[in-house]
């Protein structure tokens, strides 16, 4: 489902750590002039390498060879700084231990040589749930799944606050899930009470919540998630379904008495209102009683023909 604001959060949700670091751009230079600079630098080192022993004077020869020896090193170390980024990717900056900043610009960018890069993905990704077997609210066995829709969206809290996000995403998926199994049952047997198949976009909304405060720490945005599997367990599926069938029964006979009684209702004061026959309490009840029989019974009524009177 569509994510809302981050403030919202699930009552029962755990109380994550607050993070430490947070993203913020690192210094970067456009990778294009940086690999000019470098090549000039490489073919200036070359040349000083190569000119220098035609020089005259010994010393002049190796100052020009160490020069050019430096230059050369130089521009390859430099040529270390660049980095091509894709759309959709990112560059977590480290000097030395410490964080220097996110490089989100696609595209051929320089940063300083001496830093480490990691690349991190920010594209949208599908994590899907195995199937869990748990226990509901009523304690019954049931299997459910879950799709979530989710995407990195500060990337110096999911390289740094822990250890693996794309394995935390997973794991705390799974908590979440289960955790709203257990706390509503599937079939509420109170008509005003939640439950996992007759309130499916209530659960959703609580599902989402959950797992939006499980992995706020990670620094991932939860963009979609919805329930993909949900059925009893296979050891009591048939005597559930046989239970479901029951109570659909039961509900299909209540509005059958429902509208028998008022079809009823309408037949005796209509008959009374026009006056087309007297009906004493006796010949009322047996009217009441042929009426039901003809209208709730399963199959059709069998008539039967009276040569005497309800009193004979």
């Amino acid at each position: 489902m569509p994510a809302t604001s981050t403030s919202l959060r699930h009552d029962d949700a755990p109380e994550m750590p607050a993070p430490k670091v947070r993203e913020f751009a690192a210094h970067s230079i456009g990778g294009g002039l940086a690999l000019l600079l470098a090549l000039a630098g490489l073919a200036a080192g070359v040349a000083l390498i190569v000119t220098g022993p035609t020089a005259t004077a010994t010393a002049a020869a190796v100052a020009l060879v160490v020069l050019g020896v430096v230059v050369v090193g130089a521009s390859a170390l430099s040529m270390c700084g660049l980095n091509m980024i894709a759309p959709g990717e990112a560059r977590v900056v480290q000097l030395f231990g410490r964080y220097r900043g996110t490089i989100r610009t696609d595209g051929l960018r320089w940063v300083n040589p001496l830093t480490t890069r990691a690349k991190i993905s920010t594209r949208i990704r599908n994590h899907e749930t195995a199937v869990l077997k748990v226990n509901d609210a009523y304690g019954n066995p049931i299997e459910l799944a879950a799709v979530v829709v989710w995407k990195v969206e500060d990337t110096a809290q999911a390289t740094f606050e822990v250890d693996d996000f794309r394995e935390f995403v997973s794991t705390q998926t799974e908590a979440a899930v289960r955790h709203i199994a257990i706390e509503y049952p599937y079939d509420a047997h109170d008509e005003d009470g939640l439950s996992l198949r007759g309130n499916a976009e209530e659960i959703t909304e609580k599902l989402a919540l959950e797992l939006r405060a499980r992995v706020e720490a990670a620094g991932v945005h939860i963009v979609e998630s919805r329930f993909t599997h949900l059925a009893y367990a296979p050891e009591i599926a048939s005597a559930m379904l046989q239970r479901q069938q029951a109570g659909a029964v039961v509900a299909a006979r209540r509005q059958i008495v429902d509208g028998a009684v008022g079809m009823v209702e309408t037949a005796l004061s209509r008959i009374a209102e026009e006056g087309l026959v007297e009906l004493d309490d006796e010949r009322k009840a047996a009217m009441v009683s042929n009426l039901m029989v003809v209208l709730c019974g399963d199959r059709a009524a069998q008539p039967v023909l009276n040569t005497g009177t309800l009193y004979q």
